[in-house]
């Protein structure tokens, strides 16, 4: 049943994608250049067959999961075992996480909620992810199937969701990972440009940083006995569903341009695009200091330097990334 799905899925994504262009070309929502905002970058076409193979080998594929979260959503599962958490704005000033598997895949994920249009630009920094999500806006569905990466939804690949009882719907969709991927990628699957190794010097000292939505808002706590930032949100501790506090060893705070998105939530709020492409400045929280910084990430396919104030590179600390994409 699942060819049976597929098949449908793309037949229906031609008539989509056509009826998609049609109506962003009349409304004007197109990039400079005239593509389609779909967050892939200059992406050459798949049928372009004069473009050379490259010879450098590719990178393995991470799991990206998108994740829900408001307070009915909570605590969530999984979410100790990403390499890397993005915290983004979602309509009415929420925030939903995006959480990316590479070294581990733990047992369980969730819960599982929608996608956005700008993850499918914060994606483009990963060779050909898989996206595991629950569904997106119907316009949004042909970017999302012409985006290089592996879209998982329970329409495709079912036996991978599973729905508990312990939570009302529709905060209740959960990720069997090992469904998807056979392991964990390892390392170099993460490829966003982040640096590990010794802190810089400088910095100031830092106990606690709270960044704010409209309405939601995330706490990092600094722990010296455990070398870790414990994670709140909403100001409540972050704990998974096995009683396990959620902690940090790197928070960045990036300040980015939040701009109104070309679509539309099922109420009609517009949905926030979180531009993570361009430059721009940041805070890196890492062993109980704050660092000023920059950040650039020049094209789509780039991942993100993070620079200190004079241009040397700022590592980070092994462990768990937080990333919180600030308005600028």
């Amino acid at each position: 049943m699942g060819r049976m799905a597929r098949r449908r899925r793309r037949t229906m994504t031609a008539a989509l994608l056509a009826a998609t262009v049609a109506a962003a070309l009349a409304s004007g929502c197109t990039t400079a250049g005239g593509r389609l905002d779909d967050g892939r970058g200059d992406v050459p076409d798949s049928t372009d067959s004069g473009s050379p193979e490259s010879s450098t080998p590719r990178a393995p594929s991470p799991l990206a999961v998108k994740i829900d979260n408001v307070s009915a959503a909570r605590p969530q599962t999984g979410l100790d075992a990403a390499d890397i958490v993005y915290a983004e704005q979602v309509e009415g000033g929420l925030s939903r996480l995006m959480a990316v598997y590479a070294t581990k895949l733990p047992k369980t994920i969730g819960p599982v909620r929608s996608a956005r249009e700008s993850d499918l630009e914060l994606l483009r920094q990963f060779n050909e992810p898989t996206l595991a999500f629950s569904g997106a806006q119907g316009k949004l569905m042909p970017l999302i199937d012409k985006a290089p990466l592996r879209a998982a939804t329970p329409e495709d690949d079912g036996n991978a969701y599973y729905r508990r009882s312990d939570k009302p719907l529709p905060h209740n969709l959960y990720l069997r990972p090992d469904r998807l991927l056979k392991s964990a990628p390892g390392a170099d699957a993460l490829t966003t440009g982040f640096r590990y190794g010794a802190a810089p010097a400088g910095g100031k000292a830092e106990n606690t940083r709270t960044v704010r939505f409209p309405a939601a808002r995330f706490t990092f706590d600094w722990a010296q006995d455990r070398q870790r930032w414990l994670v709140s949100m909403d100001g409540s501790p972050t704990v998974t569903t096995d009683g396990k506090r959620v902690a940090a060893s790197t928070v960045v705070v990036q300040y980015v341009n939040v701009r109104k998105s070309t679509f539309r939530d099922f109420l009609g709020n517009n949905t926030p695009y979180t531009t993570t492409v361009g430059s721009g400045t940041a805070k890196v929280l890492r062993d109980g200091k704050v660092f000023d910084a920059g950040w650039k990430r020049p094209a789509a396919e780039d991942g993100t330097e993070f620079t200190t104030t004079d241009g040397s590179p700022l590592n980070f600390a092994e462990g768990q990334v937080w990333v919180v994409f600030a308005k600028a």
